[in-house]
């Protein structure tokens, strides 16, 4: 039976330290929808088809209707991340190194938002909370590595076919007569799907990490099925949109503006070749970033329009792609032997 919302508060009415876990994960939602959310509607807010709050609302929406459907039938990327490592010794410590991960995970955002570089929150989730139980268990025997492996893969192939499906999906484009209008209005089917499947993916991170607490929050850590309740799940879409609407314009700048300055045609193409990664990785189960499927789909329809991106602000990104891992994992470590001496 899935969990009560009334059952979840009690426990966090008793147990002041789920309530803090809690808080900071929803503080890492939040961050989410600064830094990764906004990559979803970047297309359609930069090439005008629609505005940038009437886009958040319907981001909003297509995260939660993601959440809901695809959650549903297949949770596969919401156990990943709730499988990544183990978390041993007593229920308030394990809290405690949860907490330091989440913590963790929200500085190294935060610093990323004060530079406009768009993080991905899925990767810097999976380092957070693994560099938090290696402090806890002392030794990297914690890590399940299977976990991690779907993570990488689905990194490098992210990436990789990203870049080529919006580009092959913008040589596609070009043989076709296609109005701005009209372009503008399969871009906003474009962003909804990308929206959509943004809350299969990201949306269904977050609700392992609130079950995962949950779980250790009862000293237990061996969930075999997932039930996710609906109430969950809008709560995560909920507070993704709310941290759209308060940053994500500056990650739209950056993505869509600074980095490469598509036109309709290529605002689609992206939109294509991000959706079809996503898809893919999806019914796959393989946990991957909407913020590199996106800018990587950006880039490859973005070189076949003959559009030159901004080498420093791709090369900026790039690296804070590849700092990610080992950035989140030493700040998930050392926070959570601050957090376990305090």
């Amino acid at each position: 039976m899935p969990l009560s919302f009334a059952s979840f508060l009690g426990q966090m009415v008793q147990n002041p330290a789920l309530f803090s876990t809690v808080l900071l994960i929803l503080a890492v939602l939040l961050v989410n929808g600064w830094t990764d959310a906004p990559n979803a509607i970047a297309g359609v807010v930069v090439t005008g088809a629609l505005p940038f709050r009437t886009a958040v609302v319907m981001a909003a929406v297509c995260n939660f209707l993601g959440v809901l459907c695809v959650t549903s039938v297949n949770a596969s990327v919401a156990e990943t991340v709730y499988s990544i490592a183990s978390f041993g010794g007593g229920t308030g410590e394990a809290l405690t190194a949860l907490r330091a991960a989440m913590t963790a995970i929200v500085l190294w955002a935060g610093l990323a938002w004060l530079f406009g570089i768009p993080t991905s929150e899925s990767h810097a989730l999976v380092a957070g909370i693994s560099g938090a139980a290696v402090a806890l268990e002392g030794s990297f025997s914690c890590i399940r590595w299977d976990c991690w492996a779907k993570v990488l893969l689905g990194l490098v192939l992210s990436a990789a076919a990203g870049f080529w499906a919006g580009r092959g999906a913008l040589r596609r484009l070009k043989s076709v007569k296609l109005s701005d209008r009209t372009l503008h209005g399969a871009q906003l089917s474009g962003a909804a799907v990308t929206a959509f499947l943004h809350g299969a993916q990201d949306g269904q991170k977050f609700l392992g990490v609130f079950l995962l607490g949950s779980a250790l929050a009862q000293g237990r850590e061996d969930e075999g099925t997932f039930l996710i309740p609906v109430w969950l799940m809008a709560l995560c879409a909920l507070f993704m949109a709310l941290g759209t609407l308060m940053g994500g314009r500056r990650i739209i700048d950056t993505v869509g503006r600074e980095m490469v300055s598509p036109g309709p045609r290529e605002g689609l193409a992206a939109d294509l070749g991000n959706i079809a990664c996503l898809l893919g990785a999806t019914l796959l189960g393989l946990p991957v970033s909407t913020t590199h499927t996106r800018t990587c789909a950006l880039l490859g329809a973005g070189s076949a329009g003959g559009a030159r991106p901004d080498r420093a602000v791709a090369g900026r990104i790039a690296l804070a792609w590849v700092l990610t891992f080992p950035g989140c994992m030493a700040i998930g470590y050392w926070m959570a032997k601050w957090f376990l001496r305090a």
